[in-house]
Order: C-alpha cells, then sequence, then structure tokens
C-alpha cells in the first residue's frame, strides 16, 4: 500500500505551503512509506486527483486544494481530515493503516481486543 499526497511544488499560497510541509513532515517523522505527486506541472496528477476526491468532500467551487491524501485508489482526506487524526493521535486509522508494532495506537487496539475476548 502506497500513501499518495498530492501537492503544489509551485503555490503560490503559503498557507497551502505550510500544510503541504506539515502533512509531509509528520508522514516522514512516522515513517510512513508515501509518495509526492506533483500538480502543478503534471496535467495527469491534477485531474486524477479531481477527479477522485469525492463530491461529498470538494468545495464550493468544485476544485480541491492540495494537499490531498490517498492511500492507493482510496480516499482518505484532506489537511483539515488529516489534521483531525494527527490530535486524535489516529493517523495510521485516517491513512488505512495497520499502526507499527509497540505504538500507542497498536496497545490500544490489543486492548480492545483482549477486552472483547473477555466479554
Amino acid at each position: 500500500m502506497v500513501i499518495k499526497v498530492f501537492l503544489a511544488s509551485s503555490s503560490g499560497s503559503t498557507a497551502i505551503k505550510k500544510k503541504q510541509q506539515d502533512v509531509v513532515g509528520f508522514l516522514e517523522a512516522l515513517k510512513v512509506d508515501y509518495t509526492q505527486l506533483d500538480i502543478a506541472c503534471n496535467e495527469e496528477n491534477r485531474m486524477w486527483m479531481r477527479e477522485n476526491v469525492p463530491e461529498e468532500k470538494k468545495p464550493a467551487n468544485g476544485i480541491p486544494l492540495p494537499p490531498q491524501i490517498f492511500n492507493e485508489e482510496g480516499y482518505c482526506g484532506d489537511y483539515d481530515t488529516f489534521f483531525d487524526a494527527k490530535e486524535d493521535n489516529a493517523v495510521y486509522a485516517f491513512l488505512g493503516l495497520p499502526p507499527p508494532p509497540g505504538s500507542k495506537q497498536a496497545q490500544a487496539e490489543e486492548e480492545e481486543e483482549q477486552e472483547e475476548e473477555a466479554e
């Protein structure tokens, strides 16, 4: 499974640049395998991203802004949903990835499974 992060290498918006850096930096810190796909200089990437962001997740003008995050073909979310997952310590679930062994998320899942088995 490859996480795809759609970015704009030449965005004039400092807010978009900061959001992109935040997502990429956090994925690198977690050692998550991901691929950056540039929508600024690659029309195919831009069209694929626009076509694959679910309709209900698109802004009012219909054009989703980077960063947009996918797990292979499955849509994970935009910066705001990524940030919420980060705040809730649920980034692996957001990305559709199993948490690494020994992480807080893995321990929480193990505890939940043990509680269910005990019932």
